[in-house]
């Protein structure tokens, strides 16, 4: 448990190091967690008590360099800062002692202590859930691709299933095959209770796609219909000419 003066000075946002300018070496390790954040910010939009932070450092201790995971999920905190700022780290003494309910790691090429020293520091600032995604798990065949952790008395304990309900972020997490940016692999997806995938961006889009290409087809139909009418008026108009019979007369008189 981590302890704090009350007299001791405490940093600001602005006043710590926003960035360790460590640079991703796995370009899913930020395209993993922006897809989850921009599934929430789609399903989510009408809640401003969450936010999810991307490479971005979390300050647990004043005495301490902060922590930097892939992705991490706060509830219970604003969503943007007030007056509508950007945060630029997650401080927890600015953010009420909020502490993540889940940190997202996604294993790097070269060894990067997800195993191991991160989940040890997690469980130490009392993350609920840590999630660890290994897109070459075949390298480290100790560990599945796909492994989701729950805090118990101080010890993280593997939790089966795909995807995993987590009661109390309301969201179950999981990967399956989809498509993201074009890119078709697997990916992380969140789910509700029932195991059922929340809409993704390019699902979304492609949704709207097919329901514009709906409409178009049944309004060219309705064109194409009217058309079908009127040349048979036409026809019947010449017909009855040919009986000596005007319509048009018809209607005059």
């Amino acid at each position: 448990m981590i302890q704090y003066n009350p007299l001791q000075y405490l940093p600001t946002a602005e006043e710590l190091p926003d960035s360790d300018d460590t640079p991703v070496d796995n370009e899913l390790q930020n395209l993993i967690p922006n897809l989850l954040r921009a599934i929430l910010a789609l399903n989510w939009a009408d809640r401003m008590d969450w936010f999810l932070g991307i490479d971005m450092g979390v300050y647990y201790d004043p005495g301490k360099e902060a922590i930097v995971p892939d992705g991490f999920l706060s509830l219970g905190v604003e969503r943007f800062k007030g007056g509508g700022k950007l945060r630029l780290s997650y401080v927890l003494w600015q953010e009420n002692y909020i502490v993540p309910s889940l940190v997202l790691e996604v294993v790097s090429k070269k060894p990067g202590s997800e195993y191991d020293r991160k989940m040890t520091k997690y469980a130490e600032i009392g993350v609920l859930y840590y999630v660890i995604y290994n897109p070459d798990y075949g390298r480290r065949d100790k560990h599945s691709a796909f492994e989701v952790y729950r805090l118990v008395d101080g010890i993280y304990e593997s939790q089966k299933g795909n995807p995993v309900w987590m009661p109390e972020i309301g969201l179950g997490i999981g990967c399956e095959v989809g498509t993201h940016e074009g890119y078709v692999r697997e990916w992380l997806y969140w789910y509700d209770q029932e195991g059922n995938r929340f809409p993704a961006p390019d699902q979304v889009i492609e949704q709207e796609r097919q329901r514009a290409e709906q409409e178009h087809q049944r309004a060219e139909q309705e064109r194409q219909r009217a058309e079908k009418l009127l040349q048979q008026l036409d026809s019947l108009r010449v017909r009855l000419l040919e009986q000596g019979i005007d319509l048009d007369l018809e209607e005059d008189n």
